[in-house]
């Protein structure tokens, strides 16, 4: 006979639900159900059994094999939700780190079109992705309505992140893996969650954008979301709600910028974890010794909802077409969900900055001359009504507020009223600017 619950364990329990009361988030139940029983239920799906079999006749791998990589897939897959490490450990930690790196803001959100999804409704966030702390961003700022499951790729299938991500909800993703039977357990459980009403996070351009600009969608995960209508008795709304996210600084902008390079052009591995452990302990001093400074502003968008429902009311069939028909025909969905990110994305002030900057020529600027780019910007960005974070405030205030990342990272270096610009660093400039490019017309690149 099992142990009855202390009273210690009890009265803990019952913090931790008065915790998320007061925060008002809402944890889906299919979440708490318990790793065990959702990966039975998975298992269990005739459609696996089904792909079991199609793996068997197609590799000649035995059937007990073919099983094994199912459980296995599951294990890796399933998430192991806990109220515990997600309010008591996650929120709490996210709430005392991200204030220290960042001053985390709501632009805008289409409020009205927000409210009116129904509560029964299954909502998927679709966001774009800039920085691995966009994870930590989003959550934070939902926390008071959501717990959110993202789909994670398998840079954090490692040690203590795994664990982490899994007890935050969250499952993961193999990218580019080539076997059918992976993506059948992967698309059914995508599938059981969504058709259980579970609050998903999806990185629509299925990674890090390197260079600052956005990346042509992934449609796979798309595609399996999309595909739970097919299901039967599956009759709840399914609604898509786009996120835009940007920063002042994204804390790994060097590290992506390098992947851009050649393979001669990057730095050797070991001076790379060097590089990186230099960082780490700098701002560790900077903590200690209270002299840290903010990275400036890191801001979230909700765009306009999409209902799912309407457009595939409007594109009948679509779902019945063969794989590759009917991506072509999802693209036009990812598209307009992008188009919507789009529209939405934070002006922050240093991608402000670095576009005036890159359309300079030579290399110093006054302090005149930037204010007047940078009015000459605000004034295309507010016919395109782009949120502009710090609208509010004049070009002076801006400006000032951008020099804080860009003389700290010496892109310019202030002699009386001028800055001279480090031109080598071009590269970062363009990536900061290239966050908001699409407000604009293309430029030229000053000789």
């Amino acid at each position: 006979m099992s142990a009855s619950p202390s009273w210690t364990s009890r009265l803990s329990f019952a913090a931790l639900r008065a915790l998320r009361r007061r925060l008002g988030g809402r944890v889906d139940r299919f979440l708490r159900r318990g790793a065990g029983s959702v990966r039975r239920e998975l298992v269990a799906d005739p459609r696996v059994a089904e792909a079991v079999l199609a793996h068997v006749a197609a590799t000649g791998e035995s059937e007990a094999r073919a099983w094994q990589r199912v459980h296995e897939y599951a294990r890796e897959i399933v998430p192991s939700f806990s109220l515990v490490a997600y309010y008591r450990f996650g929120y709490l930690v996210a709430r005392g780190l991200i204030p220290l790196f960042y001053r985390v803001s709501v632009g805008y959100e289409a409020r009205e079109a927000l409210n009116a999804i129904p509560r029964t409704s299954s909502v998927v966030y679709l966001m774009n992705h800039r920085s691995n702390a966009d994870y930590v961003v989003v959550a934070f700022v939902l926390s008071g309505e959501v717990a959110l499951s993202y789909a994670v790729g398998e840079w954090a299938r490692v040690w203590p992140l795994e664990t982490l991500f899994k007890s935050f909800g969250s499952y993961f993703v193999r990218r580019g893996y080539p076997e059918p039977l992976y993506h059948k357990v992967l698309e059914r459980y995508v599938q059981l969650a969504t058709r259980h009403g579970v609050t998903q996070g999806i990185f629509l351009e299925g990674g890090l954008s390197r260079d600052g600009r956005f990346r042509p969608p992934k449609l796979g995960l798309l595609d399996n979301l999309v595909r739970t209508k097919l299901e039967p008795g599956f009759d709840l709304p399914l609604t898509i709600i786009p996120v835009a996210i940007n920063y002042d600084r994204v804390l790994e902008d060097r590290s992506l910028l390098r992947e851009l390079q050649s393979p001669a052009e990057r730095l050797p591995r070991r001076e790379q974890i060097l590089e990186v452990a230099r960082y780490v302990l700098k701002v560790s001093t900077r903590f200690l010794l209270r002299r840290a400074r903010r990275y400036g502003r890191a801001c979230v968008n909700f765009g306009a909802p999409l209902r799912v429902d309407d457009w595939l009311a409007e594109n009948p069939g679509v779902l019945l077409l063969p794989r590759e028909q009917r991506l072509a025909r999802l693209r036009a969905l990812a598209d307009d969900v992008m188009a919507r990110i789009a529209a939405v994305m934070p002006v922050t002030a240093v991608a402000l900055a670095s576009d005036a900057l890159l359309r300079h020529p030579g290399d110093s600027i006054s302090r005149e001359s930037w204010e007047a780019r940078i009015a000459d910007l605000r004034l295309v960005l507010k016919g395109s009504r782009a949120p502009v974070v710090g609208d509010d405030r004049t070009n002076d205030q801006l400006l000032d507020r951008a020099l804080v990342m860009l003389t700290l990272r010496r892109v310019v270096v202030a002699v009386g009223r001028e800055y001279r610009i480090d031109r080598s660093q071009e590269p970062l400039l363009r990536y900061y600017a290239n966050s908001i490019a699409h407000y604009f017309e293309p430029y030229e690149t000053p000789a």
